[in-house]
């Protein structure tokens, strides 16, 4: 695609979303939440900058978050500890100076990177629909990140960490079933 076809297809799709948001259409709430949403709930609102901190700066395995997870005695299902420690595996420790600037701006959670479903609901509705690309897919994490292999797939502007991300996230948490999705968006 051209420079001006990228730049008007996001032109456009930045209308119908603020369409959309404005008539007060469905939000990505349906699907299951990211490690994002988990930590930050995990942690507690308003969120803690110290309570953040010893997790944000830590680098641990997917199987070391998890144990470490499953130490805080979280309620969480394991799908949702899963879902979390693979974000934590992946994002984690946060850049340098990203808590800090986080903090300034008083908002904490400033400084995690976006999830998976954020990535998803970002990133798939730009060319088709999510229900057919996304919801209702049985992949692995190889098959989702070799899904970024396509022509199609790979002017998607996320990075290598945004895309491990997505399909760490999408292997735990897909295929949804047809009922759990707003009518609205089965399509």
């Amino acid at each position: 695609m051209t420079r001006v076809a990228n730049l008007a297809m996001v032109v456009v799709w930045a209308w119908l979303v603020g369409i959309l948001l404005a008539q007060g259409q469905e939000t990505f709430d349906f699907m299951p939440k990211g490690g994002k949403t988990l930590l930050i709930e995990m942690l507690g609102q308003p969120l803690d900058l110290a309570a953040l901190r010893p997790i944000a700066t830590a680098r641990r395995s997917e199987e070391q978050w998890l144990a470490f997870l499953t130490d805080r005695k979280t309620v969480m299902s394991e799908r949702e500890l899963r879902t979390l420690a693979d974000y934590l595996a992946v994002n984690m420790p946060v850049p340098a100076g990203a808590l800090e600037s986080a903090q300034k701006k008083g908002d904490p959670a400033a400084a995690l990177p976006p999830d998976g479903r954020e990535l998803a609901w970002n990133h798939c509705q730009f060319c088709h629909s999510l229900f057919a690309s996304h919801l209702t897919q049985d992949r692995d994490v190889k098959a989702w990140l070799g899904m970024f292999q396509s022509p199609f797939h790979r002017e998607i502007q996320m990075s290598e960490r945004e895309r491990e991300t997505f399909a760490r996230y999408s292997a735990v948490n897909m295929p949804m079933k047809i009922e759990d999705v707003p009518p609205d968006l089965r399509f």
